[in-house]
């Protein structure tokens, strides 16, 4: 785990390549060894957290033995070892996965991308050809933001490493202002910066100093949603456990300590049980507890902690610890969310506790069904005698129904009422919402009428989606493309990265995202949580887990805001009111509602904004 950064000059655009400052901004993604290579308007950095292969045989940048190539890395291979064995002929100085792409990029070229299971994003620089190819793995764990500016191409593992190049110009995106109040974030390709993007999930781009850029997908996940696969309940369970126990294993590689986190819920405790499964020596876990009964999940934890005999290492922390750490987690915050603090204190701590590598049950919900959503979905997408109704009548139905219940689900309702029809392009963004239209209006802002978010993140059509049996993979697809990918994998990693921590997602290796995508609704049915997930995993998961009442980890923030963070947000919110990007006087009145107990404004709606308005501060950006 690492971050990359480079700089690509179109000719005649002078010899200064700000790569020592690209790679100083990120030095916290690799304190282990940092490094540059520059060429002719070219120049490549890399800042190295070493797991595999702690020699100098795994720095980076890495050159072909030839000198043709010049490679940077970001992220683990996870079955480096066989692709190793199939290519017996490079000459191999380490045992680094940074070689085995080095090696597989030259015998196979792009395709050597779909033999890969790993997380990542790279760079290979043809010296020969002068050419550069991007990466970034399936399911987009791994960030790689880039710019086209008059001078050529930047590219890196953060935004700030973008910003200090200056190269590019710090100025905000308005154009997706809208998006971020939505979804409480902006999708791949764009970002809340003007002029930087991010490489989608899934595929790869090649860049010629003349200044072309080429974007190609390698993986699409909606192949496998729209092709069921057959076999009995039984069967399937026993395929789901094969492979996620696989997946697990496959986690294990590291030459420094590992572990696993452990909430206690479903999904981290099938994390352990596999890792248990699969390991010789005692699994480490790491847990996070508390004093107070409405937060601390302790009680489940240290069951599985101790039906599977792990070092277990509690961590005790107190809400407040959270309030404490606040300005360092915002500072971690590369680019603007609506969530994540959760995830940087605990990284710290996990990363105090002298662990440089751990699991995470990260994706269990999405693939198996967790989430609400799932079940909100479905019900809303049967709902096809209603839908034959005139979109105009739906709506003053809705609309005669918030007049009497005023919150934030009434809100939810008459925008389904209102879709134009009962379909997946239509309904599933809906319950991602935050903001809606009328909402984002009376803020001065309005998304294009034909603006769809599934459009955007999944282009192209949607034949195929509407058969019965794919509703489930339906929304796991969405899921996983949006809230997913852009909030939680997002926040994972510039959370995580920021104390050196590199965290693993077992439940996002593809091939189980393939498997599990291609089983049809009847199986996936959650009458108790994730059910096929547990019956997969069978005596792996105790009774007292998968039958306890799903927390969630969460904390009193609407109590926060209201008190001890008061005057932290309503500074901000001032602050972002002043700069006329919002329209103030709604704005302020949202903050007054929020105060005095409006039940449609949910303290996310604001955080959203009290985060836009430190991360501008912080980053110096141009409104």
């Amino acid at each position: 785990m690492c971050g990359i950064a480079g700089i690509i000059s179109l000719p005649n655009q002078g010899s200064a390549l700000p790569i020592e400052v690209m790679v100083q901004a990120m030095h916290h993604r690799g304190p282990d060894f940092q490094d540059h290579w520059k060429g002719e308007g070219v120049a490549l950095g890399h800042a190295r957290l070493s797991i595999l292969d702690l020699s100098e045989a795994g720095h980076q940048p890495m050159h072909s033995p030839e000198g043709r190539y010049c490679l940077i890395f970001n992220g683990e291979i996870y079955n480096y070892l066989d692709l190793k064995q199939a290519l017996p002929d490079y000459p191999y100085r380490g045992n680094s996965d940074t070689e085995v792409i080095m090696a597989g990029f030259i015998h196979w070229g792009p395709s050597f991308l779909e033999r890969l299971n790993g997380m990542f994003a790279l760079a290979v620089w043809d010296k020969l050809e002068r050419k550069l190819f991007l990466a970034r793995d399936r399911m987009g764990i791994k960030p790689l933001y880039y710019a086209m500016t008059d001078q050529g191409l930047v590219f890196g593992s953060e935004i700030r490493t973008l910003l200090a190049s200056g190269r590019v110009k710090r100025k905000l995106n308005r154009a997706v202002l809208g998006e971020y109040l939505q979804y409480q974030t902006v999708h791949d390709p764009e970002t809340l910066v003007e002029g930087i993007y991010m490489l989608p999930a899934g595929h790869y781009a090649e860049f010629d100093p003349e200044g072309s850029l080429d974007i190609e997908s390698y993986w699409d996940m909606r192949t496998y949603a729209q092709h069921p696969v057959d076999g009995t309940y039984e069967e399937l369970c026993k395929q789901v456990r094969e492979t996620f126990i696989e997946s697990v294993e496959r986690r294990k590689i590291a030459d420094v300590p590992l572990g696993a986190f452990l909430s206690g819920g479903i999904d981290s405790s099938a994390v352990v049980a596999a890792l248990a499964t699969v390991s010789q020596d005692p699994v480490a876990t790491f847990s996070v507890v508390f004093d107070e009964q409405e937060f601390d999940e302790s009680t489940w934890s240290s069951l599985v902690a101790k039906r599977y005999n792990t070092q277990h290492i509690p961590i005790r922390l107190k809400p407040d610890s959270f309030l404490e750490r606040l300005p360092e987690a915002l500072m971690a915050m590369d680019h603007p969310s609506g969530d994540g603090i959760n995830s940087y204190v605990i990284s710290e701590e996990t990363r105090k506790q002298g662990f440089t590598v751990a699991l995470s049950g990260l994706g269990g919900d999405e693939l198996f069904c967790g989430y609400p959503v799932f079940q909100q979905f479905t019900k809303a997408r049967g709902m096809n005698l209603l839908y034959k109704i005139p979109a105009g009548v739906r709506g003053l139905i809705g609309k005669s129904v918030s007049g009497v219940y005023q919150n934030q689900k009434t809100n939810r309702l008459v925008q389904l009422l209102e879709a134009p029809q009962n379909e997946f392009a239509h309904l599933y963004p809906i319950f991602r919402q935050l903001y809606n239209q009328a909402e984002l209006a009376e803020l001065g802002l309005r998304q294009p009428d034909d603006w769809n978010l599934l459009e955007k993140v999944l282009p192209g059509n949607f034949e195929g989606w509407e058969q019965p049996q794919s509703v489930y993979s339906q929304v796991s697809v969405g899921e996983m493309n949006t809230y997913t990918r852009s909030v939680l994998l997002r926040n994972t990693d510039q959370m995580s990265m920021a104390s050196a921590l590199e965290v693993r997602v077992p439940f996002f290796d593809h091939e189980l995202v393939e498997l599990a995508l291609q089983i049809p609704d009847q199986h996936k049915v959650p009458t108790i949580p994730k059910k096929l997930l547990v019956d997969a995993m069978g005596d792996l998961l105790p009774h007292e887990v998968v039958h306890r009442k799903k927390m969630g980890f969460v904390f009193p923030w609407p109590l926060w805001m209201k008190d001890s963070l008061k005057t932290f947000c309503e500074t901000r919110i001032q602050s972002i009111a002043d700069r006329g990007i919002f329209e103030a006087d709604p704005l302020l009145a949202q903050w007054k509602g929020f105060l005095a107990g409006d039940k449609r404004i949910p303290y996310v709606k604001l955080w959203t904004l009290v985060v836009l308005a430190d991360w501008m501060e912080k980053h110096d950006i141009d409104g």
